[in-house]
């Protein structure tokens, strides 16, 4: 049971690769708190999880991430009521699509708000009782969009090629204080994101003939990861971004 005795936060968990995380964080032990929109699936995740016979656990907490002052109460009190946080996976993500020159500035900073700026004042909400602590761990969630080859999503992977930034520049600085801080970068997986594509049949094809392993990748496959990077074995990697993505990929 790695993440006994844990208390793991998962913004945007209500969805495939999210729910994913929460569910093998619980199975291990972890207290999840699955933060996602009122109305959202998270409150039924959570029940899914806790009727499993996962060793530990999971609770909803409703918030809109893209009110950050609400963010930042909601995670400081999450924060201050278990004692601290162990684990912050900063997952929630929208994705307009749509050409570029068709986003209003509207909609590019409502991406930026809630991929972005949302998972920086969460950072700032867990970080004062993780350095007291002297230890913790934080994985946001980029995309292989980061790499290139993916019209028209310019304000979603500007944002997560932001959380690579924000990443390695939370690594050097809070190494210090034994905390950990890297990134992962999801493939092409069939969660409700695909939806995006306007003919799925064709860019699951595409999918396969891009990457190295030949199947399409299961949520289970990004939980994996993040609760490797989360776990006690790997306490000295920091700074880092992993592909997690069948190998289309290679950097």
């Amino acid at each position: 049971m790695r993440f006994a005795d844990k208390t793991v936060i998962v913004t945007g968990a209500a969805g495939g690769l999210g729910s994913a995380m929460a569910a093998g964080f619980a199975r291990e032990g972890g207290s999840v708190a699955i933060i996602d929109l009122p109305g959202s699936r998270g409150g039924e995740v959570a029940q899914e999880i806790n009727v499993s016979g996962a060793a530990g656990g999971a609770f909803f907490v409703p918030c809109d991430l893209a009110d950050l002052d609400r963010t930042a109460q909601i995670v400081r009190g999450l924060a201050g009521a278990h004692g601290g946080i162990d684990v912050l996976v900063n997952n929630a993500a929208i994705f307009p699509r749509k050409e570029v020159a068709n986003y209003t500035i509207q909609e590019w900073q409502s991406v930026q708000r809630t991929n972005v700026d949302a998972a920086f004042v969460c950072v700032q909400s867990v970080l004062p009782e993780m350095r007291a602590a002297g230890s913790g761990r934080i994985v946001n969630v980029s995309s292989i969009t980061f790499f290139g080859n993916t019209p028209f999503l310019a304000p979603y992977v500007a944002s997560k090629g932001a959380l690579v930034g924000l990443t390695r520049a939370l690594a050097r600085e809070c190494g210090p204080d034994g905390i950990t801080v890297n990134a992962i970068a999801p493939g092409a997986f069939q969660t409700a994101a695909e939806a995006i594509h306007p003919d799925p049949e064709a860019y699951s094809a595409s999918v396969l003939e891009k990457q190295s392993v030949k199947r399409r990748g299961v949520p289970e496959d990004v939980a994996n990861a993040v609760l490797f990077l989360t776990a006690e074995e790997s306490s000295f990697i920091t700074g880092q971004l992993l592909c997690v993505d069948g190998g289309w990929v290679m950097n």
